[in-house]
């Protein structure tokens, strides 16, 4: 089959002399008509600055590109482009977004065959109820909709797609990519979708190939898993389980190496918490001590009010769980219900309206360091140092400590996390995934009693949050802490925890179900997913969340089915 989009040897660098950085190297690749393929890789890899070579929106410092049998030189109408942001026009609506689009490609065509033409692509991403409205009144979600539809109304031959999904929700991004799909299997287009989430690719791909990290393309994975590709039904499929094994081994190998040599040593110093126990009676400490280890944290009756001109909300109810000392548990749920007011509760940071949560024997009340917390953004002092952030933490959790000993205690875990290349840097000079390395460090430096994560690498791409667990695995599996992480992400929930709670949706959220994860410690991904067990328990997630979908409870539902059957019996 002919190549409509074909590089040969194509090389991108920028700056010159000694200020040089190579981007891609020596990349060949062939794109045939009607193929859909996923470039994969880490972030920094050079897949954007690909995507705008093919789009004509760059030139390459060497090679050559070929479009149709003819050398590319510069943006084309065959080609569409969607790009992570969403680069609307905020005055125009949806209509008018798309109709920009009709109007370049179809400049002599009467105002009411136009009308139809926006019609009909904003019917087909699912916007017609919104076709009136601005920007500014649409989701995240729906405004990468209205991108799709204005690339589609360009009536493209190659559809150039650079991460359209990475800034959604999970639901949001699952539900358009299916969407894409049946687009692009409806009008049989080419497509070139850049990602860093595998699912997606083997979702979506006939071809997925890698895009190494020092900017050359790996060998390709070819997809032969029948189309339509359900989620549910892959979970099952031994073809998929291999595929993913197979391209997770491939990263892993090649993007995340081993980051830490080890070379200090954690000083004997007793932080504060730990140093001034609260004064109980004896009989009392006696009787508590077995029960302690295993009602180390407790969470009795929990409940979070808040009032509304309507009256009093309930968006946790209920809420009774109880973890062993050193366990680790991952909460997860839909957008909504509850997971992180669990968490600042726990942290003291938000009031609780009824109930109690007690760790170690003591109620929790405020905030105290005792309780380490990990936010999706580690809200680091810009201006200060790697280790001087740590450290701000540390200077109080050791008063008794001397000055080296807690500069040892600070640079052992900026070492643990991988940083000891970085610790002087300032945190203005840092990526998202090394601030985030700083934030994971200051929480352990504490050498708090609760770990407390709340979607910790949520604002990282994919591969970057692969790397990051992993050493949130190794610095946890050394301190054994008793941890508690909030997660949306479900290979992340299994991977990382002990019991894996999954929360109802709300308002009057609470748990639905708990599963126990009897996997082996330590823990890898490449060796989980080898696991026999492994999709079992991904399966039982799964399905949970899949039964509140779009906000739906069967708790509720089966209330009513039985208050309607009650009113029929009367």
């Amino acid at each position: 089959m002919s190549a409509v989009l074909e590089l040969r040897n194509v090389s991108k660098s920028f700056g010159e002399g000694d200020h040089r950085v190579d981007v891609l190297k020596n990349i060949d690749l062939r794109i045939r008509k009607g193929e859909f393929v996923v470039i994969l890789g880490f972030s920094g890899t050079g897949k954007t600055t690909l995507v705008n070579l093919m789009a004509g929106l760059d030139v390459p410092t060497d090679g050559k590109i070929w479009c149709k049998g003819q050398p590319l030189e510069g943006p084309g109408p065959e080609r569409g482009v969607i790009f992570q942001n969403y680069s609307l026009m905020p005055w125009l609506t949806v209509g008018g977004n798309v109709r920009l689009a009709v109007d370049t490609v179809f400049p002599t065509m009467s105002s009411k065959e136009k009308a139809e033409k926006v019609a009909h692509y904003v019917k087909m991403v699912g916007l017609s109820h919104a076709i009136d409205r601005r920007p500014a009144e649409l989701s995240g979600g729906m405004r990468q909709r209205v991108s799709v539809a204005r690339a589609l109304a360009l009536d493209p031959e190659v559809l150039l797609m650079d991460e359209p999904l990475s800034a959604l929700d999970a639901l949001t991004r699952a539900n358009l990519a299916d969407e894409i799909e049946a687009i692009w299997d409806a009008d049989k287009k080419t497509v070139v979708l850049i990602t860093n989430d595998v699912d997606e690719a083997i979702q979506l791909a006939d071809r997925i190939i890698p895009l190494n990290p020092d900017g050359t393309l790996g060998e390709a994975f070819t997809v032969d898993i029948p189309r339509p590709r359900d989620r549910t039904e892959m979970n099952h499929h031994e073809g998929f389980k291999k595929l993913r094994g197979e391209v997770t081994q491939y990263l892993m190998d090649v993007g995340i190496a081993a980051r830490v040599d080890g070379t200090r040593i954690l000083p004997n110093v007793t932080p504060i918490h730990y140093s001034q126990p609260r004064t109980v009676p004896a009989a009392v400490a006696e009787a508590s001590k077995s029960g302690i280890e295993e009602k180390y944290l407790e969470f009795s009756q929990l409940h979070k009010i808040y009032p509304t001109p309507k009256g009093p909300l309930t968006v946790v109810e209920d809420f009774n769980l109880k973890l062993n000392k050193g366990e680790f548990v991952s909460l997860i749920g839909h957008s909504g219900c509850g997971k992180s007011t669990v968490l600042t509760m726990t942290a003291g940071l938000n009031s609780i309206s009824k109930g109690v949560i007690k760790l170690d024997g003591y109620e929790v009340k405020g905030a105290d360091p005792e309780r380490a917390v990990v936010f999706q953004s580690p809200s680091l002092f810009p201006w200060l140092t790697a280790k001087e952030n740590v450290s701000v933490g540390v200077d109080r959790v050791y008063p008794k400590a001397s000055q080296a000993e807690r500069q040892d205690v600070v640079e052992y875990y900026l070492e643990r996390v991988g940083l000891a290349d970085s610790m002087d840097k300032q945190a203005s000079e840092l990526s998202n995934g090394m601030k985030q390395r700083v934030g994971i460090a200051r929480a352990f430096a504490l050498s708090p009693k609760l770990l407390l994560l709340d979607e910790p690498f949520g604002m990282l791409d994919s591969l970057t949050r692969w790397e990051l667990q992993e050493v949130l695995m190794e610095v946890w599996s050394r301190t054994k802490v008793t941890a508690v992480c909030v997660t949306h992400d479900v290979d992340e929930a299994i991977l990382l925890a002990d019991r894996v709670v999954m929360m109802t949706n709300g308002p009057r959220a609470t748990i639905g179900k708990i599963v126990d994860v009897n996997l082996p410690r330590p823990r890898t991904r490449s060796a989980l997913l080898a696991h026999p067990d492994y999709y079992h328990y991904r399966e039982e997630v799964l399905n949970f969340l899949e039964e509140y979908e779009h906000g739906r409870d069967p708790r509720k539902e089966a209330e009513k089915k039985a208050a309607a059957k009650a009113v029929r019996a009367a």
